[in-house]
C-alpha cells in the first residue's frame, strides 16, 4: 500500500507541474501580449502565479497536520484540474492576473504537503523520497516547453486548444492524487466528537492557538531557519541564473536552439541526480551534501563570465545542477529531523514560504545589480558568493 501511494504521488505530481509549467511556457508572454497587456502589466501577469506559494505554504502544511496529507493535496489536484480551463474565459489582461493568482495556490499546496507526507510515512529513506518525487516533477517541467511550443506551431498560436491541452493534464493529475487512498494517521481531529455548537467553538479556539503555537515553533527553530536560509540562497542563484543566462548567451551569438539546450541539460542534471543525491544523503547525513552542494552551485556562478562559447555554458548548467541537486535532496529531510513529527506540515510549508520568497527575489535583484553595473560578470559573480557565505553560515 506504502508503495501504491508513492507512484501515486509521483504521477500526480509529474502531470501536475508538467500543467503548471505548460500554462506559462511559452505560452503566457504571447498569450498576454496578444491581450494587448502593457509593457508594465507584463511582470505582473509573470509573478502573479509565485505570490500564492508566499501566502499559503504555511497555512496549507498546518491544515495537513490536522486534517490529514492526502485531503489537501486532492484540495490541490482540484485546482490544477480546474485553473486551465480559466484561460479559456480571459478577455483582458486583469483576469488573465487573477487566473495565474489562482493557480498559483495548486503548486504552492502541493510542494510542502507532499515533501510533509514523504518524510513522514518513509523515515529511513526520506531525502531518497523527496529526491524521487522532486525527479517526477522535474520531467514535467522538461517536457512542458517543448510540447507547448509543438502545439502553437501545429494549431498556428491558438492559445485555446493549448489551455485545453494543459486543463487535460491538470485533471491527470488530480485523477491520479485520488489514488492515494492510503489510510491515514491524524493526530488532532479537533472535531470528530463535538456534539454541542459551544464545545466546537471552544475546539475552534484551540486548534487556532495550537496552529499559531506550531508557527512560532518553527520559527523560532534555529536549524529550520539556517536550513530554509540554504534553501532560498540556492533557489535566490537557480531563479536568476535561469532568467539571466539567456540574454548572457545571446550576448555571445549561440543560436536560441542551443541556449533552450543549457537549460534543458540542467534540469536533466536534476532529473538524473536527485534520487542518487538523496540515497547518500541517507547515507552520510544531511551537512556534508548541502556544503557540498553549495560550493558546487558557487563555482560555475564564478566561473560564468569565463564561459563564451555552448559547450562551456552547458558543463556550467550541469555543474550548477549538480551543486542544486545536492542541496535540495537534504534540505526538506534535515527539516524534518530539527523538529516534531506533529509539525512537519508547518514546517515544510515554512520551508516552501522561504524558498519563494528567494526564488522572487533572484531575478529581481539581479536585475538591479545589473543595471548598476551594466556587467553581467558582477551578476554572476554576486550568485557565486552569496551560495559560498551561505555554505559558511550553514556550517557554523
Amino acid at each position: 500500500m506504502s508503495r501504491r501511494f508513492f507512484v501515486a504521488l509521483c504521477i500526480a505530481g509529474l502531470f501536475a507541474i508538467f500543467s503548471s509549467t505548460m500554462s506559462k511556457s511559452p505560452v503566457l508572454n504571447p498569450f498576454a501580449v496578444s491581450l494587448g497587456t502593457p509593457a508594465y502589466l507584463l511582470g505582473f501577469v509573470a509573478a502573479a502565479s509565485t505570490i500564492p506559494g508566499i501566502l499559503i505554504s504555511l497555512p496549507a502544511g498546518s491544515i495537513s497536520d490536522r486534517v490529514g496529507r492526502g485531503k489537501v493535496i486532492l484540495f490541490a489536484g482540484v485546482i490544477f484540474a480546474t485553473a486551465p480551463f480559466l484561460y479559456l474565459f480571459v478577455v483582458d489582461p486583469y483576469q488573465l492576473i487573477l487566473v495565474r493568482f489562482y493557480h498559483g495556490f495548486a503548486t504552492a499546496i502541493l510542494i510542502p504537503v507532499t515533501n510533509a507526507a514523504i518524510v513522514e510515512k518513509y523515515p529511513e529513506s526520506k531525502a531518497e523520497k523527496v529526491s524521487t518525487f522532486s525527479s517526477s516533477t522535474a520531467v514535467g517541467r522538461a517536457i512542458a516547453p517543448a510540447l507547448g511550443g509543438y502545439i502553437l506551431l501545429v494549431t498556428v498560436s491558438n492559445y485555446h486548444e493549448l489551455y485545453i491541452a494543459v486543463g487535460v493534464a491538470g485533471v491527470l493529475a488530480l485523477i491520479a492524487a485520488t489514488g492515494m487512498r492510503e489510510k491515514e494517521e491524524v493526530e488532532k481531529k479537533p472535531f470528530l466528537n463535538a456534539d454541542k455548537d459551544a464545545e466546537r467553538r471552544q475546539m475552534t479556539g484551540k486548534v487556532s492557538r495550537s496552529t499559531v503555537r506550531d508557527w512560532k515553533e518553527v520559527a523560532s527553530n534555529p536549524r529550520i531557519l539556517v536550513t530554509s536560509f540554504v534553501e532560498a540562497t540556492i533557489y535566490y542563484t537557480y531563479g536568476a541564473f535561469e532568467f539571466y543566462v539567456v540574454p548572457y548567451a545571446q550576448l555571445l551569438n549561440i543560436d536560441p536552439f542551443l541556449i533552450g539546450i543549457v537549460l534543458t541539460s540542467e534540469i536533466v542534471t536534476f532529473v538524473l541526480a536527485k534520487p542518487i543525491m538523496g540515497k547518500l544523503s541517507d547515507k552520510i547525513g544531511r551537512k556534508k551534501p548541502i556544503i557540498l552542494g553549495l560550493v558546487l552551485g558557487g563555482v560555475p556562478m564564478v566561473a560564468t563570465q569565463f564561459a563564451v562559447t555552448f559547450p562551456e555554458l552547458v558543463v556550467i548548467s550541469v555543474t550548477f545542477g549538480l551543486g542544486f541537486s545536492l542541496v535540495t535532496s537534504s534540505t526538506p529531510p534535515l527539516v524534518s529531523e530539527a523538529c516534531r513529527k506533529e509539525v512537519y506540515g508547518s514546517a515544510m510549508g515554512f520551508l516552501g514560504t522561504i524558498m519563494d520568497v528567494g526564488q522572487a527575489l533572484g531575478p529581481i535583484v539581479t536585475g538591479f545589480i545589473l543595471a548598476a553595473t551594466a556587467l553581467y560578470s558582477v551578476s554572476f559573480m554576486s550568485m557565486g558568493f552569496l551560495l559560498f557565505v551561505s555554505a559558511i553560515v550553514f556550517s557554523l
